[in-house]
């Protein structure tokens, strides 16, 4: 992990003195690293899981859990204890080996995608520089644990909800790709922290929601689907009887779905906030500025450390904004039939997203 590479030097010298070697060191400073993540990233779903029922109380006039801890912060908590009691059935007639695995595959490649997510210049898992494309091709996988989730349920309405749930995952993921190669064209890297540094010199301004206001539109658009998020939960609509291809599963394997779900959208939110909102920089440039003065060692760390954690909580209120906007579009819009799901994304926003790739790259071939 990269992060703050001065404190990194101190800890693995403080490893060195308990007498570790270098490699076991390094690899104890990386399941940190990892273990941090992890934590870091799952609280924030508790945190996004109380915020939209909360959100959601309010806009129907409602109060909200409030009895699980005060004003209900361990509601979520409550809630993942309970599915993790409760008990896993596995279908008589099912395939095990693809019902266990559906979940898993549907998970993974959401924590993988956090790798590349740099909540801060020097809070980074891995700085590849193909980060962006990293990020599209494991999350490419998941339909794929969608079909397995649905096929080895031996169920045939799961099996549809599955290929449903596919087929729109894959629909959405062709313009979502090519908006995200928009926004690479104009910073000319594949690194999300270079996207991010692209944006850094004239603050607001400077930010791509306003060089690419159509990418924004379907990425937002098309995230929204990817994460099955109303108007376009049809996998697992409420008030179907049969709630696709999660018809069959029980106790911590329907959690990882629920948790996998979340995760996707807060994901997504984060890389809103990346490519098109300015990442980690305050929409004043210069306001922000500490750890610079080089008066002593320990001012100047106290300033580095101060510009980190700026950084961290601008790009958190940036994400949570851009959740708030996904809560209120859950209650805003009516759910849409599958064919228009389908002619949405094959239809219209394809067709845009692909016209204004083709733009940007005239553009920048024009100026260059």
């Amino acid at each position: 992990m990269i992060l703050n590479i001065n404190l990194e030097k101190q800890i693995l010298k403080v490893f060195s003195t308990l007498g570790l070697s270098d490699n076991l060191s390094n690899f104890i400073w990386i399941i940190m690293s990892i273990i941090t993540l992890i934590l870091g990233v799952t609280i924030g779903v508790l945190v996004l899981v109380w915020l939209e029922r909360k959100v959601s109380a309010a806009i129907q006039q409602r109060i909200g859990p409030e009895y699980a801890g005060p004003l209900g912060i361990i509601q979520a908590l409550a809630d993942g204890v309970k599915l993790f009691l409760k008990e896993d059935i596995i279908p008589a007639q099912g395939d095990a080996q693809l019902f266990n695995i559906g979940p898993v595959l549907v998970l993974t490649p959401v924590f993988l995608s956090y790798l590349v997510i740099p909540f801060e210049y020097d809070i980074i898992l891995a700085n590849f520089s193909i980060g962006v494309f990293f990020w599209i091709a494991v999350s490419s996988v998941v339909p794929l644990g969608l079909l397995m989730a649905g096929y080895g349920s031996n169920n045939k309405y799961s099996f549809l909800g599955g290929l449903r749930a596919a087929a729109q995952s894959i629909s959405y993921e062709i313009p979502l790709a090519l908006s995200v190669l928009s926004v690479a064209l104009l910073s000319n890297s594949l690194s999300t922290v270079d996207i991010v540094q692209a944006q850094s010199k004239y603050g607001f301004w400077s930010w791509n929601i306003w060089r690419q206001p159509i990418g924004f539109i379907v990425f937002s658009v098309a995230s929204l689907a990817e994460c099955e998020r109303l108007p376009f939960d049809l996998p697992e609509a409420e008030e179907e009887l049969v709630a696709g291809y999660q018809t069959e599963y029980s106790g911590i394997k329907f959690a990882l779905f629920y948790l996998a779900s979340y995760l996707n959208l807060l994901l997504s939110s984060l890389f809103v906030t990346i490519l098109y909102l300015g990442g980690w920089y305050f929409p004043i440039p210069f306001l922000w500025t500490f750890g610079h003065l080089e008066l002593n060692p320990i001012i100047d760390g106290i300033g580095q450390t101060a510009n980190v954690a700026v950084g961290v909580v601008i790009t958190l209120v940036k994400a949570y904004s851009f959740l708030f906007i996904s809560v209120m579009t859950r209650w805003t819009l009516p759910r849409i039939r599958i064919d228009q799901l389908l002619n949405l994304g094959w239809k219209f926003l394809l067709p845009i997203a692909l016209g204004n790739l083709l733009l940007t790259t005239s553009f920048q071939l024009f100026l260059l």
